[in-house]
């Protein structure tokens, strides 16, 4: 049950933990988060395999144990289904879990607790279920078709879940706190192959950032870029190369998928009349085709083109370097893309 703050145990090890030195990493930004909100909220918790002694597959949670004792930093056994229908009757007697999925891939196992019980009870009953599920994805780092999957489509489908995807170390540290803050269940996805490559330009603010609301990270006036997670620093880096061709283009980082804003998108592409959709996942029934849809309802009297998507390959993800990159979208085939909807 909750604790009484006369109850609650001290912090074991306030030195322990994560420190922002002004140039946090992708990585660093997420530990920020969970450490600052383990201490503004002893009900929060941390759940996972790994995620005490060893401090996360990633290290993302090393000195969490010493900080704050294995009551609030628990290591399970490897049991996805198990763990994660612990956190949902954690959340119904009024604690916040964090879970910790080693990979996105894994999330699979936990499918059914996340969809028929986290996804639901809120709905259901008004009674608040504030799990939020941590798990990172993606590709490019040689892992093999069973660590390198994109799992946002899987759940977007389902009503009841929010899913998070930040593009930037900032936005990292922002929307975890508000997904944790959250009473419904988020789905928080890492990019991985960004956890020590993206660094901070300077301190990171812990202020929370809503979610729902989608930032303009480069404005733009010939063409519209919606993106998310790693397409946002692949975005912009393109954006910078075509900007000396001519073309103008504009970088909408979504930052969550759901709730998705449908506002921001539409008046950009509105302004600029042309729009190009771009993730890691499959192509194939990707998130990109839920943007691409929505802009064609929203936005069909404003476009000089059709939208195009730019996605991976239908086939899973090899572990070879030469046929991983073959799959997962390339930065020339991401600018050619915008070349031909900018210049047609």
């Amino acid at each position: 049950m909750p604790t009484d703050v006369a109850d609650r145990p001290a912090i074991l090890n306030p030195d322990a933990g994560p420190k922002d030195n002004g140039q946090a990493t992708y990585l660093e930004a997420v530990a920020l988060a969970l450490d600052h909100e383990m201490q503004r909220d002893p009900d929060t918790f941390i759940i996972g395999e790994d995620v005490g002694q060893f401090g996360g597959a990633f290290k993302v949670t090393k000195g969490f144990l010493d900080k704050y004792g294995p009551r609030r930093v628990v290591d399970t056994p490897i049991a996805e289904t198990g763990f994660t229908g612990l956190a949902a009757g954690a959340a119904l007697v009024g604690l916040r879990p964090i879970v910790e999925f080693q990979f996105a891939d894994f999330i699979s196992c936990a499918f059914d607790p996340i969809i028929n019980v986290l996804a639901r009870h809120h709905w259901r009953t008004g009674d608040p279920m504030p799990v939020t599920m941590r798990a990172p994805f993606g590709g490019r780092l040689r892992a093999g078709p069973t660590h390198s999957q994109s799992v946002e489509s899987y759940f977007a489908h389902v009503p009841g879940l929010k899913i998070v995807m930040p593009g930037t170390p900032q936005d990292a540290a922002g929307l975890l706190i508000s997904s944790i803050r959250d009473n419904n269940p988020v789905l928080y996805l890492e990019n991985k192959y960004l956890y020590r490559r993206l660094k901070a330009a300077g301190p990171l603010s812990m202020d929370p950032i809503p979610l729902g609301v989608a930032n303009v990270v480069r404005p733009g006036r010939d063409i519209t870029l919606v993106t998310y997670s790693a397409g946002v620093h692949q975005g912009l880096e393109i954006a910078d190369e075509l900007d000396k061709e001519g073309i103008s283009v504009e970088v909408i980082d979504i930052r969550t998928l759901v709730p998705l804003d449908v506002e921001t998108i539409v008046n950009s592409v509105k302004k600029t009349s042309r729009a190009v959709v771009l993730h890691e996942a499959a192509k194939r029934m990707g998130y990109g085709a839920e943007i691409a849809a929505t802009i064609q309802e929203e936005a069909f009297w404003y476009l000089d083109q059709p939208v195009a998507r730019v996605g991976a390959k239908n086939t899973p993800t090899p572990t070879s370097p030469p046929l991983e990159d073959a799959v997962i979208p390339q930065p020339a085939e991401i600018a050619d893309a915008i070349r031909a909807v900018a210049r047609a």
